[in-house]
């Protein structure tokens, strides 16, 4: 057996030591199973799933829920989601989405262009049209060249404004419970495009707690995974908390039960609204 150098034993002892006193987490390998609990603000009894939303509590359920044509990973790149490709002619005046084949809805149903036009019709600056089933047309009133990215935050429900208003998406976790300004429960699809590389909870819990306060209690005492809370000093000096993104920057606060990826999304609280996709339980 080869003898453990000592000395990078203790320089790995200290970066962890390090990362434990900064706030960062060590990189573990994600694993599934268990329940992911958040406490969340912005949440209203007049918060619908057809509806668009006001607070980060039916934000964050929403895209737990629905999926876009394209995703913004952490470091900002462009990738596919419902949409696996794209292109611009006319000047970025025209755009042509080709769909992601085999998708369903989490009642059974196929995606279809005509869920997308339907999805983007109000969104956009200009005309949607479907090309057959898999294939969407988007004519703009104005060129733009960034469209693909703009679109990342246009969720795509089903067309059918029965299943539309129930939440039926077609994202990793269906809702399973929901009542409209206090609790969101999802609950893991069991076959989706994403499987072995995303999705990791069973389940997923959101409850309104509107005071900031209040959020950071239910953290402190094992209530909550995680909470929308600015400023690390409200649970100041516990080292079982990670701040994110970091402490000067605090957003949320995690519990280190939960692994997150070394690096998140930004551009919104809560990894970019997909920590339900993207964290996990260690």
């Amino acid at each position: 057996m080869r003898r453990m150098d000592r000395r990078a034993l203790f320089a790995s002892g200290a970066a962890a030591a390090l990362l434990a006193a900064t706030g960062v987490q060590a990189q573990i390998a994600p694993r599934s199973g268990g329940r992911l609990r958040a406490a969340l603000s912005g949440a209203s009894r007049g918060d619908g799933w057809d509806l668009a939303p006001n607070g980060l509590f039916m934000m964050a359920a929403q895209h737990t829920v629905f999926e876009a044509l394209t995703e913004v990973a952490a470091d900002g790149s462009l990738r596919g989601a419902l949409a696996t490709g794209w292109s611009g002619t006319d000047g970025g005046r025209t755009w042509a989405f080709d769909l992601r084949g085999g998708v369903v809805f989490h009642d059974g149903t196929p995606l279809r262009a005509q869920d997308v036009v339907a999805s983007l019709g109000g969104v956009i600056d200009g005309t949607v049209l479907a090309d057959g089933t898999g294939r969407v047309i988007v004519q703009l009133e104005q060129p733009q060249a960034d469209l693909p990215y703009a679109l990342s935050g246009a969720l795509i429900r089903p067309a059918d404004p029965d299943a539309r208003a129930k939440g039926v998406g077609t994202g990793l976790y269906r809702v399973q419970k929901f009542d409209a300004g206090r609790q969101f429960i999802g609950a893991r699809v069991a076959d989706h495009y994403k499987n072995d590389r995303a999705g990791w909870f069973d389940t997923v819990e959101f409850v309104s707690i509107p005071a900031q306060e209040v959020r950071a209690e239910a953290l402190r005492a094992g209530l909550v995974d995680a909470a929308d809370v600015s400023g690390a000093d409200a649970l100041s000096d516990d080292r079982a908390f990670m701040y994110l993104p970091d402490a000067a920057r605090c957003q949320q606060i995690v519990h280190r039960n939960i692994g997150v990826p070394a690096e998140i999304g930004t551009r919104h609280a809560l990894d970019d609204l997909r920590m339900a996709e993207r964290w996990w339980r260690v």
